[in-house]
């Protein structure tokens, strides 16, 4: 494994960027003692969050008619809301 001077790493920070992100570690070193690995990141693999309650849970036919003749009323200024002196 190639080991680097902490100046000379500072100096060709991109390159060894570039290197470490195409898979090759290297050790960064002060005054020849090693102080860091840098080795290539690798993301966690996440799972498709589109669809992920598919077969789970069902819509009714009429969802989007729940309730329409009370949001006109909100609309419209006419809703008495039933909760409003409950405490």
């Amino acid at each position: 494994m190639q080991q680097i001077n902490i100046h000379a790493a500072k100096t060709h920070l991109s390159s060894l960027v570039e290197k470490a992100a195409a898979g090759e570690s290297f050790i960064i070193a002060k005054s020849g003692r090693p102080l860091v690995k840098v080795i290539p990141y690798t993301a966690p693999e996440q799972p498709p969050r589109i669809g992920f309650l598919k077969g789970q849970i069902s819509i009714p036919d009429d969802f989007d008619d729940l309730d329409r003749e009370e949001i006109i009323k909100m609309f419209e200024g006419e809703y008495e809301n039933k909760y409003e002196n409950l405490t």
